[in-house]
């Protein structure tokens, strides 16, 4: 069943990826890659997401929350490899506002969001 605790922690847990692209940006270099950042199922939140009976995966929300985390993660990939590359000024633009990554996170905290509004109500 869907855990509105799990949605806070992964809310608290990818806007700290906000702050560790923002640093791979500056520094040039990252401890993760973009192949690995990629994948929308080896973090925390998408491995719980994954695990959550068929009946829960039909709801809307998990639908939502799903395409929505998973192009969460191709933007982070996208970034982080624009970093990596020494693309520094593309990269920024992908985290500024109206930025693509900017875009997939505030649409994914805001999914995330309602869901959670969902389950506690």
């Amino acid at each position: 069943m869907a855990n509105s605790q799990e949605i806070t922690k992964a809310i608290a847990a990818h806007s700290i990826w906000k702050v560790r692209l923002a640093e791979a940006i500056h520094a040039g270099q990252s401890d993760t890659t973009p192949e690995r950042v990629a994948p929308d199922n080896l973090c925390d939140f998408g491995k719980w997401l994954y695990s959550l009976p068929p009946s829960e995966r039909n709801r809307e929300h998990w639908k939502k929350v799903q395409a929505l985390h998973a192009a969460f993660h191709k933007e982070a990939a996208k970034l982080l490899k624009l970093a990596l590359s020494g693309q520094k000024a593309e990269a920024e633009k992908c985290m500024a506002f109206g930025g693509s990554y900017r875009k997939a996170s505030a649409d994914l905290t805001t999914a995330m969001m309602a869901w959670k509004k969902a389950i506690e109500s």
